[in-house]
């Protein structure tokens, strides 16, 4: 029998019936659910040493459990140095079964060692039902080794919905264990 992770279950059993309450949905297929998440880092200190591409590419691997790649510039920029087809970042996108375990472990294990925790802001909706969340330190997630890390540095994580507004997004993500602040 193949592995079903403990949030895509609780998706199943609990998040439909909750969401279709709350929003008055006729079809099970009109319920939002979680598409992919993103995990994205830009290295603007990368122009100088190319290294440090390898590096993140390496955390995001750990960190996401599936290989990252590194992202290039798309431009010329001469006020940074930076030609087109250098590479800049690093991204990983998860869908599927690796995305619900990536989303259990960020809930349940990384974002609680955030020090003085409240909560994530509820600001980061773009307006079509995805979710922007910043992290400041990589060193949250408790596969990463702190000796082993060079620099602390952040990371983007957008998580991608096919809900049609933010509030029902928000709803969505609330139902799956994201801990947004109070107002």
């Amino acid at each position: 029998m193949a592995y079903i992770s403990r949030l895509k279950t609780e998706y199943k059993e609990r998040v439909i019936s909750a969401l279709t309450e709350e929003f008055g949905y006729k079809n099970v297929m009109q319920v939002p659910k979680l598409r992919k998440i993103v995990i994205s880092r830009g290295i603007g200190a990368a122009v100088a040493d190319k290294k440090l591409i390898d590096y993140s590419v390496e955390e995001l691997t750990t960190i996401s459990g599936q290989r990252a790649v590194a992202t290039v510039s798309k431009k010329d920029v001469a006020a940074f140095k930076l030609r087109k087809g250098m590479p800049i970042g690093a991204k990983v996108t998860l869908r599927g079964e690796r995305m619900y375990e990536f989303l259990d472990r960020l809930i349940t294990s990384a974002l609680p060692r955030v020090r003085d925790f409240n909560g994530i802001n509820a600001t980061g909706f773009d307006g079509r039902g995805n979710y922007n969340l910043g992290i400041t330190e990589q060193i949250i997630f408790p596969e990463i080794d702190i000796d082993k890390v060079r620099k602390i540095e952040g990371m983007n994580i957008t998580f991608e919905t096919s809900a049609e507004t933010d509030k029902e997004a928000k709803a969505l993500l609330t139902q799956l264990g994201l801990p947004f602040k109070k107002k």
